[in-house]
């Protein structure tokens, strides 16, 4: 089931369409930076268009940014980017070509938009969202490539690969422990066998959704199959677009009684990075890595998280 989010485009896209809900989208370190030198790659193209908030994020990552004429309406992130009134769901082929683009960079664009453009000369990179790291690796270097930053786009991954490594290390092991990642306050998710879901595995966590069932990665679960299943961590993807709150979530009927509102172990995370696959991966890492921490020894499933 794929179901596009209204209002951010990232890794619930396959969670949110048909119900309208809403996913996917906007640190430590400002990548937006870092995409410093190049040290190979051919000549990249002079005008660039991005429809995809996590491409856009890695073209000013890797260096591109000079390129970048106009990008989506939902591509906030970094705070120089051109947004325009493009639109990542809905592309007007007309209107991408008013910005005289040699590349369009996508996120699961429509095959007719992809072969219109392809017809007038336009070159279109489009990525869907990764199933693994090393994935979302693959397509900074990819989009490193079409746009002459090899070098850029190696330094972005280098530094990503570093900071994940050291989160995960300093983090203390949290095997045993149980999450529920929330989407929507209609309680889609996502499984143990998507991005995010090897995300939280890199601490030991178990995801309670289980893995994917007949291609369904993204499900909505019932609130009777939470509160049955008792995770001992909640993470809230949800509290800027839909204002949810620990506190709003305890107030669930029957919630109350769940490990993790019992505790006060219920997070909420930025969503944008949350949701987006480009270079701010770390940022989540850190930020989960970052909680598990500060979690009270006593207070965890079966003692010590450590």
């Amino acid at each position: 089931m794929t179901v596009p989010a209204p209002r951010r485009l990232g890794f619930g896209a396959a969670a949110l369409a048909a119900a309208a809900v809403l996913l996917a989208a906007c640190g430590s370190t400002d990548t937006s930076d870092s995409g410093a030198a190049d040290s190979g790659g051919s000549d990249g193209p002079d005008r660039i268009v991005s429809l995809s908030p996590s491409a856009t994020e890695t073209l000013f990552a890797v260096g591109a940014g000079d390129q970048v004429v106009a990008v989506d309406e939902l591509s906030d992130f970094p705070a120089d980017a051109p947004v325009t009134d493009l639109s990542g769901y809905t592309p007007n082929i007309e209107a991408i070509l008013g910005f005289e683009p040699d590349l369009v960079l996508g996120a699961d664009l429509d095959a007719d938009v992809v072969s219109g453009l392809e017809r007038v000369g336009v070159e279109v990179l489009d990525q869907p969202a990764p199933q693994t790291v090393a994935e979302a690796y693959d397509q900074i270097e990819q989009i490193g490539a079409a746009t002459g930053h090899v070098g850029g786009a190696a330094e972005v991954v280098s530094e990503i690969t570093e900071r994940i490594d050291a989160a995960v290390s300093a983090a203390p092991q949290a095997a045993g422990l149980t999450y529920y990642h929330e989407l929507d306050e209609s309680l889609y998710t996502a499984t143990g066998d998507t991005f995010i879901g090897q995300i939280y595995a890199l601490f030991g966590l178990e995801n309670i959704a289980g893995a994917d069932i007949g291609g369904i990665t993204y499900p909505q679960l019932q609130a009777e199959q939470v509160i049955t299943d008792d995770p001992d961590l909640i993470f809230l993807a949800d509290t800027q677009c839909c204002g949810v709150t620990a506190e709003s979530v305890a107030e669930r009927p029957g919630w109350a009684d769940i490990t993790a509102v019992e505790r006060g172990d219920v997070f909420s995370l930025d969503e944008d990075i949350a949701s987006r696959w480009g270079p701010r991966i770390a940022e989540l890492v850190e930020q989960i890595g970052a909680l598990l921490a500060a979690l009270p020894a006593p207070e965890t499933a079966g003692g010590p998280v450590g």
